[in-house]
């Protein structure tokens, strides 16, 4: 379930950077701005030793701090920890079945998502084979 969460997050980010949203600012004291960063796999080669620390150090403090299931949650991957409910309490056992079952075929999807979109990137540089194969085609890292 988490790894699907994870994997969700993952494409909306190289969706929202292919699509040329970045941050403000700049990655490190060097001046290297947010914005000369390319998408996708390339950007690995690009973010600083540093900075990639930093994600690996964020990363593993979540996975050990923050995001765990809690003691007494009502199924896996309940980290509402008694603070944020949206609702969920207020749906029948079965509507609760219902979308937990949604979000972990969502999940599944969205693995397999990112997972073309790497493979594909690597191939042809073209994560969005889906668009060129209907004619709209496109420009994934131009310029970087």
């Amino acid at each position: 379930l988490k790894h699907g969460r994870i994997s969700m997050l993952a494409v909306l980010g190289h969706i929202v950077t292919s699509a040329g949203v970045r941050l403000p600012g700049d990655i490190d004291y060097s001046g290297t701005s947010f914005a000369s960063i390319p998408t996708g796999l390339a950007a690995l080669s690009k973010v600083p030793g540093a900075g990639l620390f930093q994600i690996f150090c964020f990363v593993g403090f979540l996975e050990l701090a923050v995001m765990k299931d809690i003691t007494g949650g009502e199924f896996p991957g309940d980290f509402r920890n008694g603070f944020i409910d949206f609702g969920w309490d207020s749906f029948s056992p079965e509507e609760q079945e219902r979308k937990r079952g949604i979000e972990l075929n969502q999940g599944r999807a969205a693995m397999m998502g990112i997972l073309a979109m790497m493979v594909h990137e690597e191939l042809s540089n073209d994560p969005y084979v889906i668009n060129s194969l209907l004619g709209f085609p496109v420009e994934f890292n131009a310029g970087f």
